[in-house]
């Protein structure tokens, strides 16, 4: 534990000799439950931005026709 905390340079506090467990893993609760917050906002957002794609193109495919519709011509029995 002490060769972690001094990895991420955590200092004791004032009157302590040196970094207890429970200072540490509350600050690492803050930072990580924070994180965990943003981590879902912005996988909405992009959740969100994929679905208006997908949409858009939906509406672009629909209204593009699959086929073509010709006139008629009038050259049957009735036009003559």
């Amino acid at each position: 534990f002490l060769e972690t905390a001094a990895y991420f340079c955590m200092k004791p506090k004032m009157g302590e000799k040196e970094v207890s467990p429970h200072s540490f893993f509350s600050i690492w609760h803050e930072f990580s439950s924070d994180f965990k917050d943003f981590w879902k906002k912005e996988n909405k957002l992009i959740l969100q931005e994929r679905v208006k794609e997908a949409e858009e193109v939906c509406r672009q495919k629909k209204g593009k026709s699959l086929y073509n519709i010709r006139p008629k011509h009038d050259s049957g029995i009735v036009s003559k």
